[in-house]
């Protein structure tokens, strides 16, 4: 018997000697994991940015050097959230305390209780199996959350920029991320408080009128074509405005005018490039419907 109960002891030594670590670290862990989960969700909303201005760079219809300036800011402000996400998250004097508590509590309940347990039940049998739900759970739940952070902070930055409206970077920031969540009503009204600082910029302007448009069924007629005009006024050549130009022109059925603004845009694009090729193919279209009218 004697031997019996010096096994149990072992057996609750080794034991604890699982459950005790973890829990002295279990505070300090769960603010590194809410800390880390805050970080990747502004990262994936950043490096969703980044890979829209690399695209379009790639298929000519934005300057190196607009995007060298907009990836610098992007950077930035990623460096400053991961910066302040940091600063915020760190842990209060009296953590330690409660952590301590916690294990004086399962130092002295987990042996009474599994002795208490054994005499009552003698199996251990029922505990054997991992709960398969919560396991599935578990699984799941971070991903879920990752969506949600990525929410939470375009609403963050909308809530800043309440305070800081004259924040032009911020709004086009905004902007980009509402259009990529095809929330274009959204991204219109952020584009209009950034078009209001920086009303000389085309690319802005183009966006503005991009948003408009899928916000208004597609049309590219109203305000959209105004603020398309708008844009070639300030840089008569910019491949983004000309290729809304012509898709403006292509919808009232004005062939000609489409191809002019289109065969404008494949001078600066390579030829080879899914632009390039995507431009072609509407010129070739615009040509077939404008020699159909002719007849």
């Amino acid at each position: 018997m004697i031997l019996f109960w010096v096994i149990c002891a072992v057996l609750i030594l080794i034991a604890l000697a699982f459950v005790l670590p973890p829990a002295l670290q279990r505070s300090e862990g769960f603010k590194r994991e809410t800390d880390d989960e805050r970080k990747n969700a502004n990262i994936a909303v950043y490096r969703s940015q980044l890979s829209e201005l690399e695209a379009d760079v790639q298929n000519g219809i934005m300057s190196q050097e607009q995007y060298a300036q907009d990836r610098e800011e992007i950077e930035r402000r990623l460096l400053d959230d991961i910066s302040i996400s940091t600063t915020s998250t760190k842990k209060p004097a009296g953590q330690p305390v409660s952590a301590r508590n916690t294990v004086y509590v399962l130092g002295i309940g987990l042996p009474l209780v599994a002795i208490i347990f054994y005499l009552g039940i003698g199996s251990p049998k029922s505990m054997s199996e991992p709960p398969a739900a919560a396991s599935q759970f578990s699984a799941r739940a971070p991903q879920e959350r990752t969506q949600e952070q990525i929410q939470a902070n375009v609403e963050k930055l909308a809530e800043r920029l309440q305070s800081n409206p004259s924040d032009a970077q911020g709004w086009t920031m905004l902007a980009r991320s509402y259009s990529s969540m095809e929330r274009f009503g959204e991204a219109a009204g952020a584009y209009a408080k950034a078009t209001e600082l920086k009303p000389n910029d085309a690319d802005l302007l183009t966006e503005y009128a991009f948003v408009t448009a899928m916000a208004n069924g597609r049309s590219l007629e109203g305000r959209p074509i105004e603020l398309i005009q708008q844009a070639l006024k300030v840089e008569p050549e910019n491949a983004k405005a000309l290729q809304l130009a012509g898709s403006a022109a292509f919808q009232s059925r004005d062939y000609k005018t489409a191809i002019d603004y289109w065969q404008r845009v494949l001078k600066q694009v390579p030829a080879e490039s899914e632009v390039g090729r995507e431009i072609t193919a509407r010129i070739n279209e615009a040509k077939t419907l404008a020699a159909g009218d002719s007849k």
